[in-house]
Order: structure tokens, then C-alpha cells, then sequence
């Protein structure tokens, strides 16, 4: 049976990477106000962790094995609709941020942030609010604003989003079928769809517009 204390602000880490964990868990051992109960290092095992059911604020990567990250968002949410989840990640406010709100995550940071902005984060969402960088406030201001012109890669669906970033990495449909667990044919189906939608002509053209707008990462 896990135990923990009832004062202390319960976190599970879930992240691929030994090195990023090993130095999440040394932040939070320097805060008396934070216990950490739990790690993951897939989305499967994210899913399944006996810990969820006890965790206050989930540190989640966005680039893990399994179903991919939305999809993980998405379960996570209809599992644990009160979980706290601060999305920890690599990729700039630009790739995920806006999708992962959307999606009911509390907070994004990236990674090159600073721990002081990291335990305030997590402060704050525990407490019930949200934890969004300046930048990010303003591209969620944007967005609401009617009319707005936006970049053709935002008009994608969530999945649609999740092939094309992986299609601008320059990975072959059959690798993409292997990671995200579908057909090479609904691959397909989807690399047709984000074609036509962003009115591009081949992987070509989509991996240079990734490139351009810092996606391809």
C-alpha cells in the first residue's frame, strides 16, 4: 500500500528520460512542501499507476512511448477528471501548449525554465489556479480573438497535429503506423488529409514548413 503524508503536495513524474527524472526528483527534495509518490516512463504505464489515485499534480512529458501524447491527455482526463496536470516538455509554448489547455492540462512549461518557475508552478496549480508564461497568455488571447488569422497547421485535427509533426521529423508512414499503434493506411489517409488541409503537395513541402515554424523538433 503506498503511503504518504496528507501535507505535502503529491507528485508523479512521467518521463522517458533517467537524467530529466533524476533531476525533477532533486528540485522537489529541496521543497519540505512536496512529496514525490510515483514515476512513469511510458504512457501505458502513466495510465495503469497505482499513484494516480493519489497524486495531487502530475509532471507530464509530451514525448513518451505509448499512444502518443494527446491520446494520453485524453485518457488521462476520462480516468482522473480532477488530476492536476503541469505539462513539462522540450518542445516550445508553439507545438503543444495551446492543445494541451485545451485538453485540461493546468500548466505548460518547457524544460530550459528555471526550478524556482517550476516549484512556483506547481504551487500554483495545486492550489487551484494555472500556470501559463507570458507569451502563452498572449498566443491564448489570440486565439480567442475573432477573425484571427492563424498558420494553416492549426487548423488540423489533435491527430491530424500529432502525424504532421511527426511527418515533418521526416518518419516514414510505417514508423509513424508502428509508434502511434495504427495501419499504414489510416497513416496515409491522415498525410492526405494534412496535404490538402495546409495546401501543401508532398512530404517534401510539409517537412520544410515544419522546419520553418520551429515544429520539426
Amino acid at each position: 500500500m503506498l503511503e504518504t503524508t496528507t501535507t505535502s503536495i503529491r507528485l508523479l513524474i512521467a518521463d522517458d528520460h533517467t537524467i530529466v527524472r533524476e533531476g525533477l526528483k532533486r528540485i522537489l527534495a529541496e521543497c519540505s512542501d512536496m512529496e514525490l509518490i510515483g514515476e512513469a516512463t511510458a504512457a501505458d504505464e502513466l495510465i495503469s499507476h497505482p499513484a494516480l489515485e493519489l497524486v495531487d499534480v502530475l509532471l507530464l512529458d509530451v514525448t513518451m512511448p505509448g499512444p502518443g501524447f494527446l491520446e494520453t491527455m485524453r485518457q488521462l482526463r476520462a480516468d482522473h477528471p480532477d488530476l492536476k496536470i503541469l505539462v513539462l516538455s522540450v518542445h516550445p509554448e508553439d507545438h503543444y501548449a495551446v492543445r494541451a489547455l485545451r485538453f485540461g492540462a493546468v500548466g505548460y512549461l518547457t524544460k530550459d525554465r528555471s526550478p524556482e518557475e517550476l516549484t512556483a508552478a506547481i504551487r500554483r496549480v495545486h492550489a487551484g489556479g494555472r500556470y501559463v508564461t507570458r507569451s502563452l497568455a498572449e498566443r491564448l488571447a489570440f486565439e480567442l480573438e475573432p477573425g484571427a488569422e492563424r498558420p494553416s497547421h492549426e487548423m488540423l485535427s489533435d491527430r491530424e497535429y500529432q502525424v504532421f509533426c511527426m511527418l515533418g521529423r521526416a518518419l516514414s508512414v510505417k514508423d509513424i503506423a508502428g509508434e502511434l499503434e495504427l495501419s499504414p493506411k489510416t497513416i496515409s489517409t491522415y498525410r492526405t488529409r494534412i496535404l490538402q488541409k495546409m495546401q501543401l503537395t508532398n512530404n517534401a513541402e510539409l517537412i520544410r514548413y515544419a522546419v520553418q515554424h520551429d515544429l520539426a523538433g
